[in-house]
């Protein structure tokens, strides 16, 4: 039971966080195609490791940068958006599942494509 609640709060963390990026910071380095994919809130509250994936590479680190310097700004947000005893620390990590995904998805359409070519070489023989 106690994992449920532990979820249930590291979800609203996620989205709360998410949305103090997107609507208050204002940071130029904040740019580009990113997504706070999820929250892991420690069993005390005390920290929460929130992964963000940036589509861009070359976006990524300036992002990863202006968001661990904006923690403290973003923490006390967190604390007025969500009703909780203390706002946990935050910790951001770059998340890689978005960018590999479409690697995945291009691999995938490739091999398709040559499976396809190939095919139709079979059939005019």
């Amino acid at each position: 039971m106690a994992y449920q609640r532990i979820d249930r709060i590291s979800e609203e963390v996620r989205r709360e966080v998410d949305r103090i990026i997107r609507e208050e910071l204002n940071d130029p380095r904040v740019s580009g195609t990113f997504s706070v994919t999820r929250a892991e809130v420690t069993r005390d509250l005390r920290y929460a490791k929130v992964y963000v994936s940036v589509l861009e590479d070359e976006k990524r680190e300036p992002l990863l940068q202006a968001l661990k310097s904006a923690a403290g700004y973003i923490r006390r947000a967190l604390g007025k958006g969500i009703i909780i005893r203390s706002a946990p620390e935050l910790i951001f990590v770059s998340d890689q599942n978005i960018a590999y995904g479409v690697h995945i998805a291009k691999v995938l359409a490739d091999a398709q494509k040559n499976e396809g070519s190939s095919h139709e070489d079979e059939q005019e023989s």
